[in-house]
């Protein structure tokens, strides 16, 4: 089974799909523009294809290629917790309390709602399009699992998921909880916040596992 995995990070939506999970052997091409990022991907992951490129130029050139599509747009300008930081009172050096937290305000990257359109119309395999529960009213239809908003073209069934610790002591275990462990490697980007960026692997596993459901056996062989 051929599939695209785009903005890949370090693979957290792709750690279980292998064939002792699915029972049939995948064929990943990952698409990650963070050099250092996809570095570590590639060494947890090194029978995929690991492609640095921009995911949302890549998915338009590309996307007939493949037989099913994960894509996990960059959730920041989406999340509550943008929101939350752009209202919430600072003090900047005159001491004096301000709105922003320092954060400026900024659109939603609406490159989010490009891709669901694009496959929803022009692509014929299945497809996962992944991101936060926003601050705002989705724009489009979409199922919530956990703390996650999915699009996709085949039916998802509800999964209880862990819930995601938030302090400090979350952050360190969350590596070891899903799976990775990237204390050796020497990032500009901050480590917690890269694995706070992991999809759960149950939940790739289960949602790939639901795409199959309304596939053509033929791709599975």
């Amino acid at each position: 089974m051929r599939i695209l995995n785009l903005y890949a990070g370090i693979g957290g939506n792709r750690k279980l799909w292998d064939k002792e999970h699915l029972g049939f052997d995948v064929e990943v091409t990952a698409i990650e523009l963070n050099p250092q990022i996809a570095k570590i991907y590639q060494d947890f992951f090194p029978r995929d294809k690991v492609i640095i490129a921009d995911a949302h130029q890549y998915l338009l050139e590309h996307f007939k290629e493949y037989e099913f599509i994960w894509s996990s747009p960059p959730c920041q300008s989406h999340s509550r917790i943008n929101i939350a930081n752009c209202l919430s009172p600072y003090k900047d050096n005159s001491k004096q309390i301000k709105h922003g937290g320092g954060i400026p305000i900024r659109y939603p990257d609406l490159k989010l709602y490009e891709e669901i359109i694009l496959l929803k119309h022009f692509y014929k395999g299945k497809y996962c399009v992944e991101n936060v529960i926003p601050y705002y009213q989705v724009l489009m239809d979409c199922i919530s699992i956990h703390r996650h908003c999915i699009w996709s073209n085949f039916k998802i069934s509800p999964l209880k998921l862990p819930r995601d610790l938030i302090n400090k002591d979350g952050d360190k275990n969350r590596g070891k909880r899903l799976g990775f462990d990237i204390r050796k490697y020497k990032i500009a980007e901050r480590k917690d916040t890269i694995l706070r960026n992991c999809v759960n692997p149950e939940l790739g596993l289960h949602i790939l596992n639901e795409s199959k459901r309304n596939i053509q056996p033929e791709l599975f062989k």
